[in-house]
């Protein structure tokens, strides 16, 4: 392993939580197909309207009606009575300890506070910078959450490297001016049509498919194969 430089380079890593650092994706399921089935809610349609959001914000849309703290509430009771469900990416602690600690960051539509938890548990670094949902007035696929982190860490957006799994997501980081890699963790790769052809959105399956690149952009490097 490259133990991390003494001076930290001029770019920035930011990442998505869940489907990214967090292996999330079955737990959450759990979660609001249980929550759908209490309201008697179609859970395709709901879960449909959660990749990459804040839970208000999919609150919103699917259940305008309802009360949006009392079902907060709930959602978390329902998460933390499946605390082994949301475990890290088996990459994650040796690709986070490679990068210099004040340029990389993680940007959630979740709790910053459960970011922090998970990291802990995992064995992985803890950055200075997570930003939660509750941290921003408008969630993915604006990009105010991932302009915020850059303007923390003292980055520019043209050098930050976004590495999400959910299109709003991957919206939020390329509306900021940033490069992304989109993971196909969460959605197959046909979520991000325009890849092909973009310039600033590689896709590929894995955050270790995704690690030298990363580690490339992080060196200053401009990756070889992108």
């Amino acid at each position: 392993m490259t133990p991390p430089t003494t001076q930290p380079p001029a770019r920035a890593v930011l990442f998505d939580a869940d489907g990214v650092l967090v292996d999330s994706h079955a737990g959450y399921r759990r979660v609001w197909d249980r929550w759908s089935a209490v309201h008697g809610l179609d859970p395709d349609a709901v879960h449909a309207a959660t990749h990459g959001r804040r839970v208000l914000d999919t609150l919103d849309e699917v259940a305008p009606h309802l009360d949006a703290a009392s079902e907060v509430a709930r959602l978390t009771q329902l998460v933390d009575s499946d605390p082994d469900a949301f475990s890290l990416y088996p990459a994650v602690p040796a690709l986070l300890a490679q990068l210099h600690p004040q340029r990389w960051a993680v940007v959630t539509s979740g709790d910053d506070f459960r970011v922090r938890d998970r990291l802990r548990a995992g064995g992985a670094p803890v950055p200075d910078v997570v930003i939660g949902g509750a941290a921003v007035t408008r969630g993915k696929p604006d990009p105010e959450g991932y302009l915020l982190a850059a303007r923390l860490l003292g980055v520019s957006p043209a050098d930050c490297m976004v590495v999400e799994d959910a299109p709003a997501g991957v919206s939020a980081g390329r509306a900021a001016g940033m490069r992304v890699i989109a993971l196909t963790t969460s959605n197959p790769a046909s979520a991000f049509p325009d890849a092909g052809d973009a310039a600033d959105l590689l896709v590929v399956p894995t955050l270790a498919d995704a690690a030298p690149h990363l580690l490339s952009w992080a060196a200053q490097a401009q990756p070889s194969t992108w």
